[in-house]
């Protein structure tokens, strides 16, 4: 397992897609996973340190761990089949349980819980960025910090 950090999130054109980013402690790939505007703005939220005036599901999630005494140790994306990504939730107590990787990278924020990823969905899904693009990278970084969770939104059409 490979530690990774949440670069942002942002809306990938022309579908209109969110995606987060993750970057790997120490190396020098990137992995982009396609979630939902909902997650998203969680997502963004939890990185800008916004806290609505009512929790929203991953805060209330957060606010029951602690009310039960359960700690969230680790947020592992283990697995990629057929184009989806799987996670699962480490506790102190040994239990794990598996989750959307948007909903325990949500909740890995709001926690301050490491995130890591396996081996193998880095060698299968990992983009790797070389030193000399790290400026495209900046310019993503950019990107996120002028974006807001209300551009995650969706549109009714």
């Amino acid at each position: 397992m490979n530690e990774l950090d949440v670069v942002g999130v942002r809306v990938e054109m022309p579908s209109n897609q969110p995606i987060v980013l993750l970057r790997e402690v120490g190396g020098d790939r990137y992995l982009p996973i396609w979630i939902g505007p909902g997650e998203a703005t969680a997502i963004a939220f939890a990185q800008q340190g916004m806290a609505p005036a009512r929790p929203l599901t991953h805060d209330l999630f957060k606010d029951v761990l602690e009310a039960v005494g359960q700690e969230l140790t680790e947020v592992r994306i283990t697995d990629l089949r057929e184009g989806v990504f799987y996670a699962e939730l480490v506790f102190a107590s040994g239990v794990e349980v598996s989750a959307r990787p948007s909903d325990a990278i949500a909740l890995a924020l709001r926690t301050g819980t490491p995130i890591y990823g396996s081996e193998t969905v880095l060698d299968d899904a990992g983009i790797a960025i070389p030193d000399e693009q790290e400026d495209e990278v900046e310019k993503f970084r950019e990107f996120l910090d002028q974006i807001s969770p209300e551009d995650f939104g969706s549109s009714s059409q």
